[in-house]
């Protein structure tokens, strides 16, 4: 006898040994579906079951599988093996009446929130097991002993439900009742399990909100430019091709760069959040297409003037021709070769506000030659034919922006920084406005808006900065200028390579690699994508 309860002890002793190492496993455990699959092998473990399912609950209170086992039929669906459960979720309530759906067991288990212990389903009353019979027929399996327990969280909701199946005397191997001294054990592991999983579903909520206000943030910014709302979502695609292939190198530079879960975590939000001071740059700005534009093209103001300019030159001659002794001829071949050279003047001006690569010193001093013609005004305002304002904007050499108007874009990385400084974010996310702010800084130290060193900046923070200019470059929805074609991209991004503003051996793995041609098959169209002799432009040494 003293044996007997000495031996009883003993077991008692093991299964809280068990029960507080699987709480402590299941503390510590940040993937999801292996935590899942602790809770259920653990509870088969501790009441020696053989099959068990455990439910978790949806949004529209249904009971969804999320993990099956039974041993003895070698089944083993959700959780890590990556097979689909093929069983639909149990309603809490019927869709039709809304009346709680108290016939199945583990449905009742929820509504009613406490554990139900029954010895043998095929003499159950209480509850439906027509499903399980069935089951039973198609296998020639003989399901017996259930225990189905809630997982409570700490708000006292039940957010699942594990149901264990035909408990196995170890001693016979024959099903047997799941005993009235296990099942608070069970319970115990339940309620641990539900504080586990609302854990992660919290921290769950908390990525999605985050991952919804950076959405929230990159839709914004397409509201206000739909070039630059493109941008926020290719840039991050670039980064992490990049950086996954950083991470599989074996030797060079990389051979040590690796990023746990949280890191990478850490990147996909640095690179979605990279451009987000962009929504306090003005539209005209972001979108300044031609050198006129402002919150309309001043081109259209400018051809008006051209065309009364011709009026005004028509009407002058008409008049000299009326004139006693008019040389009719000679007059009609100067008009035609005024109104020409207005019509060129025009077209040179048109042509100069779309802006581009290079404007030539002749070019600059055209414009100038024209701004110095007057013209009169609707109310007879002899004036200057361009402003001042129009002469800077039409002489800009390169693109369509000022200097003040280049600084003004160049200062959303400035507030970009300031908005993320100001974010409290938790420790695994500390250098997320490193990574986003650092995407303009040049290896050489001429970058902004910090100036810093190639060694003063993180691998994924230069990482971003390739992946911000190749898109840049390639993108074909900016409305200042056209998409380069892949060849012209990667040649523009060997200068900068050779200047030291990109690192040289990044851009060398971005190559070899192939992420350039990854990301142009998937993302950019057919017409742009040409043959790139990477030998041309990777170092020597590679």
């Amino acid at each position: 006898m003293v044996q007997q309860t000495a031996g009883a002890l003993q077991e008692r002793q093991d299964l809280v040994r068990k029960l507080v190492e699987l709480g402590i496993a299941l503390s510590s455990e940040h993937n999801r579906d292996k935590l899942l699959e602790m809770i259920l092998i653990g509870a088969k473990d501790l009441t020696n079951a053989d099959g068990g399912t455990l439910y978790l609950r949806t949004d529209d209170d249904c009971l969804r599988f999320a993990i099956m086992r039974t041993e003895s039929l070698n089944i083993a669906m959700g959780g890590t093996t990556g097979i689909e459960i093929p069983f639909p979720p149990l309603p809490l309530y019927d869709p039709e009446t809304d009346m709680p759906n108290h016939k199945n067991v583990a449905s009742h288990t929820a509504l009613e929130a406490k554990a139900i212990n029954i010895p043998d389903a095929y003499e159950a009353t209480d509850f439906d097991f027509a499903g399980t019979k069935k089951f039973d027929k198609g296998t020639g399996y003989r399901s017996k002993s259930f225990l189905t327990v809630p997982l409570k969280n700490h708000e006292d909701t039940v957010i699942g439900v594990l149901q264990l199946l035909n408990a196995i005397d170890p001693k016979t191997g024959n099903v047997v009742t799941f005993s009235s001294q296990i099942q608070p054990i069970i319970e115990a592991l339940a309620s641990q399990a539900a504080v586990s999983l609302d854990n992660q579903q919290l921290i769950q909520a908390q990525k999605d909100l985050l991952e919804a206000f950076i959405k929230v943030i990159a839709h914004a910014i397409d509201r206000k430019s739909p070039y630059t709302g493109g941008h926020c979502e290719r840039v991050p695609v670039i980064t992490e091709f990049l950086a996954a292939a950083a991470m599989e190198q074996t030797e060079g530079s990389f051979k040590d760069f690796s990023l746990t879960e949280d890191e990478w975590y850490e990147l996909h939000i640095a690179a979605w959040l990279h451009d987000c001071g962009k929504v306090t740059t003005p539209e005209y700005v972001v979108d300044k297409a031609t050198k006129l534009e402002t919150i309309y093209d001043r081109i259209e103001t400018v051809r008006t003037r051209f065309q009364s300019l011709k009026d005004q030159t028509e009407i002058r001659y008409l008049r000299k021709m009326q004139q006693e002794n008019a040389d009719i001829p000679h007059l009609e071949q100067e008009l035609s070769q005024t109104l020409e050279k207005i019509d060129e003047d025009r077209l040179f001006i048109e042509k100069a506000n779309i802006g581009g690569e290079f404007m030539a010193d002749e070019d600059i001093d055209r414009v100038h030659e024209i701004a110095n013609q007057t013209w009169r005004d609707w109310n007879g305002q002899e004036s200057a034919f361009l402003s001042e304002n129009e002469i800077h904007n039409l002489v800009i050499r390169r693109g369509t922006l000022t200097d003040d108007e280049r600084q003004v874009i160049n200062d959303h990385i400035v507030v970009t920084i300031d908005m993320l400084e100001q974010l409290p974010f938790p420790k695994h996310l500390r250098r997320v406005p490193e990574y986003a702010g650092g995407h303009h800084e040049k290896m050489d130290g001429t970058g902004y808006p910090r100036g810093l060193m190639k060694n003063q900046m993180s691998i994924p923070a230069r990482i971003m900065a390739i992946a911000d200019i190749f898109e840049a470059l390639t993108a074909g929805d900016r409305p200042y200028k056209k998409a380069k074609k892949l060849s012209e991209a990667i040649r523009i991004m060997s200068f900068m390579k050779k200047d030291n503003h990109i690192d040289p051996e990044l851009f060398d793995l971005f190559l070899t690699s192939g992420v350039y041609l990854k990301y142009a098959e998937r993302y950019l169209p057919p017409e742009i994508i040409d043959d790139v002799n990477i030998d041309d432009y990777i170092s020597k040494e590679q």
